[in-house]
C-alpha cells in the first residue's frame, strides 16, 4: 500500500490486508491525492472518539466499511450502525464521532473538497 509520503505512486494493493505486524495502532493510510481528492484506508481496532474531540470538517466524507462493523453518532442524527458494505456521507460541518469498531474494521474514507495540506 502506498502512504502518505507517496500516496500518488502508482502501487497495487489489496484493501482487505491487514499486517499484524503493526501492532493495534490505528491505521491511517493515503492510498490516492489529487487536488481537492483525497482516498484513504482506515484499520481500526476498538478504536473510537473521544467524546470530547469529536471530528468536524470543512469538507465533505464519504466513508464505506469493507470489513467488520463500526458505529458513529452523527450531531443531529443520532447514532448510524455500518456493517460491510455499508457506506454513507458525512457532509462538511458535520459533528461526528465513532463510538464502536469491531475487531478489525476496514474503512475507505474519500474526502471530497479537502485544501491541500489537511492531511
Amino acid at each position: 500500500m502506498a502512504s502518505r509520503s507517496d500516496a500518488n505512486t502508482p502501487l497495487p494493493g489489496n484493501l482487505l490486508q491487514v499486517e499484524r505486524a503493526r501492532g493495534d495502532a490505528e491505521l491511517f493510510e493515503d492510498l490516492l491525492l489529487r487536488p481537492g481528492v483525497r482516498i484513504e484506508r482506515i484499520v481500526s481496532h476498538g478504536h473510537t472518539t473521544p467524546p470530547d474531540r469529536p471530528y468536524v470538517q470543512d469538507w465533505d466524507e464519504w466513508v464505506l466499511v469493507l470489513e467488520g462493523s463500526a458505529e458513529l453518532d452523527l450531531d443531529g442524527a443520532g447514532l448510524r450502525r455500518l456493517e460491510a458494505g455499508d457506506h454513507i456521507l458525512i457532509p462538511a460541518g458535520l459533528s461526528h464521532r465513532v463510538t464502536y469498531t469491531a475487531e478489525p474494521t476496514i474503512w475507505l474514507a474519500i474526502h471530497i473538497g479537502e485544501p491541500s495540506g489537511e492531511a
